[in-house]
């Protein structure tokens, strides 16, 4: 079993690498598995039915969403645990604390130890493909499979799926084309990238984590 990853040759726009190309590697995607195929296969290996799989599917999907947006960390059995943050500006007045402060709200997974494990123990296989589309290369990644830690994101390569990486953390180009310049902690982002802003340091401007 490996993690399919390929990389793109692709004319980068703004940053430092503006009007070069680059390979940028990205995931390549399988197609969405349906609800029913994955409580049909969890059936199979519990020995239960499906219709009662079903009903614990939406009975434990109603009381994740409900005490998660009460404010708690919740189980996923196997998984990890769930819960809701925000990002949001940070002031020094007191009295210009008020909701439109908030950029964006969030939903935070925390893979269990096993997990982490098991992801990291995984092989990666990157498809290299030049700017035509053309096969030009694959290799087995020798990465130290290093996981990252959702509640702990100092710094590091950014992931992007629409731009380059830099090394100071977070990346170039981002999701939504946005610019981080400086990872979780204190990047500035400019054009509504993924990072929302800031980072984890209250005292720096743009949006914070919560």
């Amino acid at each position: 079993m490996a993690l399919k990853v390929k990389a793109k040759e692709q004319l980068i726009k703004i940053g430092k690498y503006a009007d070069t190309y680059r390979y940028v590697m990205m995931p390549e995607l399988y197609t969405a598995l349906a609800q029913d195929k994955v409580i049909k296969e969890a059936a199979l290996r519990s020995g239960v039915s499906r219709g009662v799989m079903q009903a614990c599917w939406d009975a434990a999907g109603e009381v994740i969403k409900a005490w998660a947006t009460e404010g708690h960390s919740v189980a996923l059995p196997g998984l990890g645990t769930m819960r809701f943050g925000l990002r949001a500006k940070s002031v020094a007045n007191v009295n210009d604390v008020k909701a439109g402060l908030i950029t964006s709200r969030r939903i935070i997974f925390t893979p269990t130890v096993d997990l982490k494990d098991e992801l990291a123990s995984t092989a990666v296989q990157i498809t290299c493909y030049d700017k035509d589309g053309k096969e030009v290369k694959r290799v087995t990644s020798t990465d130290d499979g290093t996981v990252e830690d959702p509640e702990n994101t100092n710094g590091g390569e950014g992931e992007n799926t629409n731009g380059t990486n830099n090394t100071n953390g977070g990346g170039t180009g981002g999701d939504n084309g946005g610019t981080n310049t400086g990872g979780d902690n204190g990047g500035s982002n400019t054009g509504g990238g993924d990072n929302g802003g800031g980072g984890d340091d209250p005292n720096l401007p743009g949006g914070d984590d919560h």
